[in-house]
């Protein structure tokens, strides 16, 4: 059985995802900063480990923990990241650090940990970090999120390139604005939900399943050849227009 490792494991999109990697039949590590979130998340399923992976320190001690369980990991889907919005001229330094902090340099971290789980063992795997179509194309006041998640995408290529030879393939998801407890405040009024919605060649709002769907895949056998991708799923918004009426 596959043990897979979410971080971020208590907010929206891993939750979702874990609910499919569990009804798949794999053996899960759930890792987030709060163990009363993640305990009122799931209970007492799969090993839940508090930690923090916004340091090398904190992500080698999730990788720790787990492996003193007696879990030796497979596959990585790390979904901790944030949404800073805001015209940079205007932004604080520390919501621009906070951005950068949750966003990217968490991915390396977590990403770096991993690997060297994998190297340790001699074995191969997966990983998926999550990017944002705001790092696809210019998106107003989206300058620092934007900033980040390209980071994401620029590490992840160049890691895939590292460690193929290792059997390690690394793949990005790329999705547009989500239902999730992280966009409240922005789909908060029907206005700005229509708003957001109009924006999309295939208009609407995406949900933390859709993308947890294609999270798991790439996880999967199925992606067995498949490493070094950054995957859009955002309604056509960063490759098409729509027909304007």
């Amino acid at each position: 059985m596959p043990t897979v490792l979410i971080t971020g494991a208590s907010g929206g999109l891993g939750q979702a995802l874990a609910r499919r990697l569990e009804a798949d039949g794999y053996d899960l590590v759930l890792a987030g900063r709060d163990s009363g979130r993640l305990q009122a998340a799931y209970g007492d399923r799969h090993l839940q480990v508090e930690g923090d992976c916004t340091t090398s320190a904190g992500a080698q001690a999730i990788i720790e923990k787990s492996a003193l369980a007696g879990r030796h990991l497979d596959g990585l889907a790390h979904c901790v990241g944030n949404i800073r919005l805001g015209a940079m001229h205007r932004m604080r330094d520390a919501d621009f650090a906070d951005c950068l902090q949750a966003n990217l340099i968490s991915a390396f971290h977590t990403l770096a940990a991993f690997v060297a789980h994998l190297r340790a063992d001699n074995r191969p795997g997966a990983a998926v970090l999550v990017s944002s179509a705001a790092a696809r194309i210019g998106t107003p006041n989206h300058e620092a999120v934007a900033a980040a998640k390209a980071g994401v995408e620029g590490l992840a290529r160049a890691a895939a390139a590292t460690y193929a030879a290792n059997g390690i393939r690394i793949n990005v998801v790329a999705p547009g604005i989500m239902e999730t407890p992280a966009t409240t405040g922005i789909l908060g009024s029907t206005v700005a939900r229509e708003a957001a919605a109009r924006q999309y060649p295939l208009p609407g709002i995406g949900s933390a399943d859709e993308l947890a769907g294609l999270m798991a895949w790439l996880l999967s056998p199925a992606a067995a050849r498949v490493t070094g991708q950054v995957w859009s799923l955002d309604g056509g918004f960063s490759s098409i227009r729509p027909i304007v009426k």
